[in-house]
Formats: C-alpha cells, sequence, structure tokens
C-alpha cells in the first residue's frame, strides 16, 4: 500500500523501459523460430513533430530487435498514401502499419484508418478494433490508453468502483479510454466521467473524481483547488512554450495529490512501449499460423 501523505511519481520511462525489455526477450524468441516482427511506419508531409516522433519509434524498434520499414510521403496525397498501405498490407514481413497522425490539411485521417488491415493496426484506432473494444472481444488496443491504464495498475492506483474523470474526449485517447476504464475486467469497471471544453462547471466533477486524466493540451489546467486529497492524476496533453514540455497538471497539485505523472517522461514512453507491444502480439500470431 501506498505511505500516507507519500506522493508518487508514475515513471512511464521507467515503466515503458521495463516492457521493452521483456518485448526484446520475446523478440529475440521469434527470430529464433525465423520470424522477426516487422512494424511499418508512414510519414506524410514535413511536420517536424511528427518526424521526431517517427524517429523516435524507429529507434526503439532498433533496440528491442524489431524490423523498422518507413515509408515517407514527401507530397501529401491521399491515393499514394491509400496504396502505400495496400501495398503494407499485403507484405507478409509486416505485422503492424502505423500512419503517422494527424495528416496534412485536406487528407482523409478516417480513409485511411480504415485501410489498415485490422489485424495490423499498430494503433488499434481501425473502427473494427475500436468496436472490437466496445463489445468487449480481443484486438490491438489504442497505444495511448493502453499505456495510462497500464501505468495505474502497475503503480497501485484503485481503479475499480472508483471515480475517473476524463478531460478531452478525442479519438486517440478520451474515448477509448473511457471505454476500456469502464469495462468489466480486473483493473477496470470504473465510473467514468468525459469532461471537454464545454463544460464550464469543470472543477464541480474533477474535485469528486479518483482519478482524473487530462488529454486538453492546455498548461496547468488542473489546479489544486480542482482536486481532492489523495487524488491520482494523468497529465497526456501535449503542449509547449518553445522546447519547453508543458503538464495540464499546475505544479500545486503535487501538494495533495497521491499519484501524479512527471512533466517529461510519463505517458509519452508509455505510449511507444504499446506500439512496440501490439507489434510484438501481431508476431506471435503470425508465429501460430
Amino acid at each position: 500500500m501506498r505511505e500516507m501523505n507519500k506522493l508518487v511519481v508514475m515513471s512511464g520511462r521507467k515503466l515503458a523501459d521495463e516492457i521493452q525489455g521483456r518485448l526484446k526477450d520475446e523478440t529475440a524468441q521469434l527470430r529464433a523460430q525465423g520470424i522477426t516482427p516487422g512494424l511499418a511506419t508512414v510519414l506524410v508531409g514535413d511536420d517536424p513533430p511528427s518526424a521526431i516522433y517517427i524517429a523516435m519509434k524507429r529507434k526503439t524498434c532498433e533496440e528491442i530487435g524489431i524490423r523498422s520499414i518507413h515509408t515517407h510521403l514527401e507530397t501529401p496525397s491521399q491515393p499514394a498514401l491509400m496504396d502505400t498501405i495496400q501495398r503494407l498490407n499485403e507484405n507478409p514481413e509486416v505485422d503492424a502499419i502505423l500512419v503517422q497522425i494527424p495528416l496534412p490539411p485536406g487528407m482523409d485521417e478516417e480513409a485511411a484508418l480504415l485501410a489498415i488491415e485490422p489485424d495490423k493496426d499498430a494503433d488499434g484506432l481501425n473502427p473494427i478494433n475500436l468496436g472490437r473494444l466496445v463489445i468487449g472481444t480481443p484486438g490491438p488496443l489504442p497505444c495511448t490508453p493502453n499505456g495510462i491504464h497500464t501505468m495505474l495498475v502497475h503503480y497501485g492506483v484503485p481503479i475499480e468502483g472508483k471515480h475517473v474523470v476524463i478531460i478531452g474526449r478525442g479519438l486517440t485517447i478520451g474515448r477509448p479510454l473511457s471505454l476500456l476504464l469502464s469495462m468489466k475486467r480486473p483493473h477496470c469497471n470504473a465510473a467514468v466521467t468525459v469532461l471537454h471544453t464545454g463544460v464550464p462547471n469543470m472543477a464541480d466533477y474533477t474535485r469528486e473524481a479518483d482519478i482524473i486524466i487530462s488529454a486538453a493540451g492546455s498548461p496547468g489546467v488542473i489546479k489544486k483547488d480542482m482536486v481532492k486529497p489523495g487524488v491520482a492524476i494523468v497529465a497526456a496533453g501535449i503542449s509547449r512554450r518553445g522546447k519547453t514540455l508543458l503538464s495540464d497538471a499546475d505544479k500545486s497539485v503535487k501538494e495533495v495529490a497521491g499519484w501524479i505523472t512527471p512533466r517529461v517522461g510519463g505517458v509519452g514512453p508509455m505510449t511507444v512501449a504499446m506500439l512496440m507491444q501490439n507489434t510484438v502480439l501481431a508476431a506471435q500470431r503470425r508465429a501460430k499460423g
């Protein structure tokens, strides 16, 4: 049990290193069977943050032993993107496909996600896999929600029967995370409230929460007077001031929180770890035939 009044900093980087160490061993076992897990990444256009994220993922592949297959479509083109996805779907050495989003303006993200073979969906965002999540059947889980859930469980945050407030209803975090945490399964089964910028009295909800997960990308949106003592806070939103990453949680919340993610090295490394996990799981399915 957590010591009373002692703040637990939930390091995603430390946990991700542990997970990636396990995946490295599992990848070595697959390679011994003649199967090398393959992750295909697709970057469209020249968005600098997207290029950085892809580079990080490819580096992690190398560290684990996963084959990295990268395509950069420098000129944004929906037909070229769809052709690329189809080619990767048909490539037997590709176990998982990641199309880096957001796509450039004017491109159809939904069409791209739909085009990915569901069992090769590295991000877990194909509508078929989101449907699997809704009805509770196995399938690739969305990386960031799964990473947040894994982190909460690892650091001993009670979830079952607790009140979780999620700030943000986006496709990549808020919506799938609300489904995952409310499912009737071990370490879930929570009462989940989803907030957004159209809710004027946000603090009325957050003060009653046992767990707050913010994907707002709004610096300091969660303040000390908005939370109760002992709350677990996951700041999943990303915002920057120059080169500095900013947290959705104001520094003052550390005075009352029981658990909190660090400003750097919280949710981000867990997202990458879950991407690698989805890839290795897909390769293990291939190994079973």
